[in-house]
């Protein structure tokens, strides 16, 4: 329909469309209601929430401390999560100085892509050191520095609930402490003699954790660690 302008124009603004009769939310507002995922385009707050891990690795000098860094996305929304951001490690140790950082440039721009980010902890998990592993505290064999890093941020994402965690329930830590000092009862083993392992001396390697935690009896080996028993 033609309408005649009989009066000076002054100003004038774009009419939204009409969307009361029809029901329909103008694009904008269905864009609004997609949640925001973890993208290298998402600037940096001016506060973050961050974790700090402590690590003694026996190759090296000194304490690590890893703080790795996590952004909210969809805050107060049905669809808030927790995101790893970015990642600091510091030691008084200078030996290593130069491929640390390096390492936490490279995890900090993966965190950034989003996505997927299981494929990076087995990455790092996956690195041997060519003068051998070593046995941290409580009797878990670590391949290298960096699979212990690896280690640490795999911690990290199941404590924020992206990684699915295998905590044992509590049946199952039930049973296995029934086999432990049943087997420590047979062994005449009061205590543990040696005092880098929370295990059985005599332990051996379990092929699923990497813990000196496989023990047999009754000519089954199970694993007082993690549970995975050859008997099934």
């Amino acid at each position: 329909m033609t309408v005649k302008i009989s009066n000076q124009i002054v100003g004038y603004r774009v009419k939204k469309a009409d969307t009361e009769n029809t029901g329909e939310q103008p694009a904008a507002a269905a864009a609004d209601s997609k949640p925001v995922l973890m993208n290298e385009n998402i600037e940096r707050p001016d506060f973050l929430l961050g974790t700090t891990y402590k690590i003694k690795p026996p190759v090296a000098e000194h304490a690590m401390y890893i703080t790795i860094n996590d952004i909210l996305l969809n805050e107060d929304t049905d669809h808030e999560t927790r995101q790893p951001y970015e990642v600091f490690i510091n030691s008084k140790s200078m030996e290593h100085f130069q491929w640390v950082i390096a390492l936490t440039r490279v995890i900090s721009a993966v965190f950034r892509k989003g996505g997927d980010l299981t494929f990076l902890v087995e990455e790092l998990r996956s690195v041997y050191d060519p003068n051998g592993g070593y046995f941290k505290k409580g009797g878990v064999f670590m391949p290298s520095l960096v699979a212990e890093i690896g280690a640490v941020i795999e911690k990290h994402l199941k404590a924020i609930g992206l990684l699915e965690s295998d905590e044992l329930s509590e049946t199952t830590k039930r049973i296995l402490a029934e086999k432990r000092a049943e087997f420590e009862a047979t062994q005449n083993k009061a205590t543990n003699d040696d005092a880098s392992s929370d295990y059985p001396a005599n332990a051996t390697m379990c092929g699923k954790c990497s813990t000196k935690a496989v023990i047999v009896m009754d000519g089954c080996a199970t694993c007082l660690s993690c549970g995975d028993s050859k008997c099934g």
